[in-house]
């Protein structure tokens, strides 16, 4: 199996990718915001499941075939830019009374499933899973796909945990904002505008050369 030493860089490799500024870190902070803790730790479950599966099509060599076929990566670019949306538009539509009661009514498989298809509409995610699992994978510590879904279980628990962490940040910024007057209205256009600039940025993403 995969070595301690190889484990603790690929660890340590990829809490320093989760620090760095992201679409994710943004989805999952936004949400726990807009809907507080709960929210936010739904985001980042959504995101954690989106990993395993993005793990199973790298381990299965999915990955590679999609990405071996050109259009793949235009053809899940523009489905995640109309995907991201369509949520700027239902989440305009809804009235911003952001309250307790309203919080606790929100349907957070809803958000998970939002933040799960935010993760695999992305092509950069499936681009990514790709090529940073394999660097880590030495032919002579066993079968490679099982090497990969090591890895990308490992990434998961990591990402799963950072992402919790900032669902719960999150929910504490809304608290914070409860009760203000006109908070409601701010969390609503605040998460409107975490989403349209994650449309944005999705459509004019270019691919990896």
């Amino acid at each position: 199996m995969i070595d301690l030493a190889t484990l603790a860089v690929f660890s340590g490799a990829v809490l320093l990718l989760l620090l760095s500024p992201g679409p994710n870190m943004a989805f999952v902070i936004s949400h726990g915001v807009t809907y507080g803790w709960r929210g936010g730790v739904a985001s980042g479950l959504g995101i954690s499941v989106a990993d395993l599966l993005l793990t199973a099509l790298t381990a299965t060599g999915v990955t590679a075939l999609v990405a071996s076929w050109p259009p793949a990566f235009d053809l899940i670019r523009y489905a995640g830019v109309l995907y991201l949306l369509w949520l700027v538009f239902k989440t305009l539509q809804k009235t911003p009374a952001l309250d307790t009661a309203h919080v606790s009514r929100v349907p957070l498989g809803r958000v998970f499933v939002r933040a799960m298809l935010n993760s695999l509409l992305n092509p950069k995610a499936l681009l990514f899973f790709m090529v940073f699992l394999p660097q880590f994978v030495s032919p002579k510590a066993g079968p490679i796909a099982l090497q990969l879904v090591v890895l990308g279980i490992i990434l998961t628990l990591i990402s799963g945990v950072f992402h919790t962490v900032l669902g719960i940040f999150g929910g504490a910024l809304s608290r914070f904002f409860a009760g203000k007057s006109g908070s409601a209205g701010l969390q609503k256009w605040g998460l409107a505008t975490v989403l349209m600039v994650l449309a944005v940025r999705l459509a004019l993403m270019s691919r990896p050369t």
